[in-house]
């Protein structure tokens, strides 16, 4: 039986983005104290303040710059893993920048798939925060970077997601893992029986939030 969990809102803060219930059927990953079943995917310092969600991973397809990094973590009001590089930005300027994401407050820092092993064993000796190194295929060389030493593997193999945590699971069953959960419950579940501790949520864009809104306001007006 489940227990019952009693909630209190505000009136000024009752629309936030909240991610799916079924995410917390994760076990969830205990990082520097802090257990985290759920990840925000976003860079959005509005919706970053209105979430839910345990945890931020800030990761986006421009080169990592502090100033982002910054913003985002006096916004969050939970852990922040930022997203350091690995593929145009590699080498000494993404363990720079990793060691300032550190020093800023980030919980971990996250590099991209095409990091080299090299790198990610340079920024192991030169951090202390946990490396989270993104894996999007199956023929991905994780062993190497755990070798190198990343400490939890952030899955984003699309629609093969699942697939991907499976195989990484078989070889190695108390490693954390992070992975996408896809749009629907039954592809978070899916995720999660396949071996994922947390889940990667990508919220509704404010565009389409405000959408929502405008909306209902047009039905209130029509009343």
């Amino acid at each position: 039986m489940e227990k019952y969990i009693p909630e209190v809102k505000s009136k000024l803060r009752s629309r936030i983005i909240e991610v799916p219930p079924v995410i917390y059927k994760a076990s969830g990953i205990k990082v520097l104290g802090t257990r985290i079943k759920s990840l925000l995917f976003s860079t959005d310092v509005a919706i970053i303040k209105n979430t839910n969600a345990n945890s931020i991973i800030a990761v986006y397809p421009f080169t990592p710059q502090l100033s982002i990094t910054q913003a985002i973590l006096e916004v969050a009001p939970v852990p922040v893993f930022a997203g350091v590089g690995g593929g145009i930005t590699t080498g000494r300027r993404s363990i720079d920048i990793a060691l300032q994401a550190e020093l800023m407050g980030a919980y971990g820092v996250v590099v991209n798939a095409p990091t080299k092993n090299e790198v990610i064993s340079e920024m192991y000796d030169r951090i202390d925060i946990p490396i989270i190194a993104t894996i999007v295929s199956e023929f991905d060389d994780y062993k190497g970077k755990l070798d190198a030493g990343a400490r939890i593997l952030n899955v984003s193999g699309g629609a093969r997601t699942a697939e991907i945590v499976q195989k990484i699971r078989e070889d190695y069953k108390e490693l954390p893992i992070i992975a996408t959960g896809g749009p629907t419950d039954e592809s978070i579940l899916k995720t999660i029986e396949a071996g994922a501790n947390a889940i990667t949520y990508t919220p509704p864009s404010s565009a389409d939030i405000f959408a929502d809104i405008m909306a209902q306001y047009r039905i209130e007006k029509e009343k």
